[in-house]
């Protein structure tokens, strides 16, 4: 078993206020790859389409993906595809590659890559921000990956800048749209015209079938549920008989919920009672 360590020669002292992110740089496929930012907070592996389109990879299709990447704001972002690529970190002979899944992703952004938690599990990597360094078993020893913390923090400042020229450009579209608006609200006795002829449909929502009433006690209308009417009778059947067999496991009001059994399941807090709390 490999022990990943860090002590105080790992800390660069090139710049000890610096507590930014972590830049380093990697190699992708056959390509050196700078501004690589290492989350441990993503759980993704990134790769912007910018770098993606600079790597000239038109030989290595992308593969077809249904999901999508949420942001701190609840933003939604969709990839544009994944695609599998070797990426090796560490400097020779204690360096090691995994294949890796990144997603295309086309936004605007500071970095070339984010390796987020996949990669980390991958490497079985450690990364420690104070000492700006993430360290992973190799054959033989220790890998490491550095920041150059000059780098880091000249790509941290642009992130910083980027994100505050965004903001004043949402501020000043916000703006001039209340701008534009101002001197068209209308008052009480001036409501606003409809177009001839568009009068709006009310938008009723329906289920997508009906549904099937199952009495799970019969004769008592307050325990029931409900199930599709499009599966076939022999399956809506099962499904009956399955939930009447299993009602007891439904909480019809909260005196239902009698809690968890402490044979599955029991939490205690590791509190010394004699100890006096510190304000």
């Amino acid at each position: 078993m490999t022990l990943l360590l860090f002590n105080s020669t790992d800390r660069n002292t090139t710049d000890v206020g610096y507590q930014g992110m972590v830049f380093i740089t990697a190699l992708l496929g056959n390509y050196e790859i700078k501004r690589v930012f290492i989350d441990s907070s993503s759980s993704a592996d990134i790769l912007f389409r910018e770098a993606y389109n600079q790597m000239q990879l038109g030989d290595v299709p992308l593969e077809a993906v249904d999901t999508s990447l949420y942001g701190f704001a609840g933003e939604v972002v969709h990839p544009r595809g994944m695609i599998s690529l070797p990426l090796t970190l560490g400097t020779f002979p204690l360096r090691k590659t995994c294949l890796l899944k990144l997603l295309v992703v086309d936004i605007p952004s500071a970095y070339n890559i984010i390796l987020g938690r996949p990669t980390l599990n991958a490497f079985r990597a450690i990364i420690s921000t104070y000492h700006m360094k993430n360290k992973f078993p190799v054959v033989g020893g220790v890998g490491e990956a550095q920041a150059n913390i000059l780098q880091a923090r000249k790509y941290y400042v642009e992130v910083i800048q980027r994100g505050k020229k965004r903001m004043v450009e949402g501020m000043a579209s916000e703006e001039n749209s209340t701008k534009r608006g101002k001197d068209l609200v209308p008052g009480p006795e001036c409501p606003i015209p409809r177009p001839a002829g568009k009068e709006e449909d009310p938008v009723v929502v329906q289920p997508v079938e009906e549904f099937l009433t199952v009495e799970l006690i019969p004769g008592d209308p307050d325990k029931i549920m409900k199930i599709g009417s499009k599966m076939k009778e022999d399956v809506q059947e099962q499904v009956a008989n399955c939930l009447r067999r299993n009602k007891d496991i439904f909480a019809w009001t909260p005196r239902n919920l009698e809690g968890i059994d402490l044979g599955v399941i029991t939490h205690h807090l590791n509190l010394d009672p004699t100890v006096k709390p510190v304000k």
